[in-house]
């Protein structure tokens, strides 16, 4: 890979995404992009191509490392990407990956609880997020302390929602992707926003949905829209669904 104006830890492995289109560093051990980062970027491309403008600012909570930000912009060229992310190792290999990419996404080190005020950005055309899946870390068994700031919201999902309602322009978009079980309270965190469309995804087609995308647009007066399952995994030989296999190499976007 090229050098960049920053240096990967010893610690950190190369990744590949979109078949090789996104190149990346990952942690050897805690939080790594996984499926639902995959899916969340493909969800926000689904929304913008249905969208005729050249330019699209972004706004990712909690970016991680930076591989949905970059996968987003690798389908979607039109983007201009801005990450919050609070972990500070995190942040600076996030610093690596936008410069080994190059572009104009840019990575902000601070704490979604502390509100969208405290930031002085701009609002934006659409908001993701795959936040923390857990307000209490009473209800899991603790999970490794390299992957904590990922699984725990210490300030709670509303700060989340809080946030994105406040930093995206009036009639622009937010995309989610939490717990199915949630789904409640994002639609009830998110008075200022309707036109709600949801995606449920499901591990086998005989099985409940564990996870949720949702979609809503700021003062947005649609009916809410309920689209089928996505499902993950079929019950042959292959690991994913065709549907989800060209979603995770690139050749697909996840449909509204």
């Amino acid at each position: 890979m090229p050098e960049t104006a920053f240096s990967p830890p010893a610690d950190a492995m190369p990744t590949t995404l979109l078949g090789g289109r996104v190149r990346l560093w990952q942690p050897a051990k805690g939080y790594r992009i996984g499926m639902d980062g995959a899916l969340l970027a493909a969800g926000a491309a689904g929304i913008l191509a249905e969208r005729a403008e050249r330019a699209v600012s972004a706004l990712e909570l909690g970016c991680g490392v930076g591989g949905v930000i970059l996968s987003l912009g690798a389908r979607c060229p039109q983007v201009r990407a801005v990450g919050i992310e609070r972990d500070a190792a995190t942040f600076a290999l996030t610093q690596v990956n936008l410069a080994q990419a190059g572009g104009d996404h840019r990575v902000i080190h601070g704490d979604i609880g502390t509100g969208y005020r405290a930031f002085d950005l701009p609002r934006f055309d659409l908001v993701l997020s795959n936040p923390p899946y857990f307000d209490d870390p009473e209800t899991l068994r603790a999970p490794h302390e390299l992957k904590r700031p990922a699984w725990i919201a210490d300030d709670g999902l509303q700060a989340w929602l809080d946030f994105a309602q406040a930093a995206v322009v009036d009639g622009g978009e937010i995309v989610f992707i939490h717990r199915a079980d949630r789904l409640a309270d994002i639609l009830s965190g998110l008075p200022k926003c309707g036109s709600f469309v949801i995606r449920p995804i499901q591990p086998f087609a005989d099985k409940e949905a564990k996870r949720v995308l949702v979609r809503a647009k700021r003062l947005g007066k649609a009916p809410l829209r309920l689209l089928p399952p996505l499902i993950l995994h079929d019950e042959g030989e292959r690991k994913h669904t065709p549907e989800v296999e060209a979603i995770l190499r690139g050749e697909a976007e996840l449909g509204w």
